[in-house]
């Protein structure tokens, strides 16, 4: 199959002496986000080859842990209704959103 066009997206990862992340910017060809700066990026893509996920994780120094903290709760119920457009199971779509519920509980991420 042709491709008929691509995009890119880029990510920039300004390191300091030790090659720790220190700031982390990203552009998306395709939108109106150029530059724009971010605390942490969660990058997973499938290889098909050897059927395995390849991962890359960073995050700044500057990210403080309560934004991590709601940063993975908010991941995890993006990939739960990721996961839903993409299998239509709803079953464990649902096992998985009660997960992020019971994740936000005892964070205690939820709004009173």
């Amino acid at each position: 199959m042709a491709v008929s066009s691509t995009s890119k997206i880029e990510i920039t990862v300004g390191l300091d002496e030790n090659k720790i992340p220190e700031k982390l910017h990203w552009t998306a060809q395709d939108s109106d986000i150029i530059n724009k700066e971010a605390k942490a990026v969660i990058l997973a893509v499938w290889d098909e080859k050897t059927k395995d996920t390849l991962r890359m994780d960073l995050w700044t120094k500057e990210m403080q842990i309560d934004e991590m903290k709601q940063f993975f709760h908010q991941t995890l119920v993006s990939m739960a209704n990721t996961f839903e457009r993409a299998t239509n199971d709803a079953k464990m779509t649902a096992t998985m959103k009660d997960f992020c519920d019971y994740f936000a509980e005892k964070l205690e991420l939820k709004k009173k």
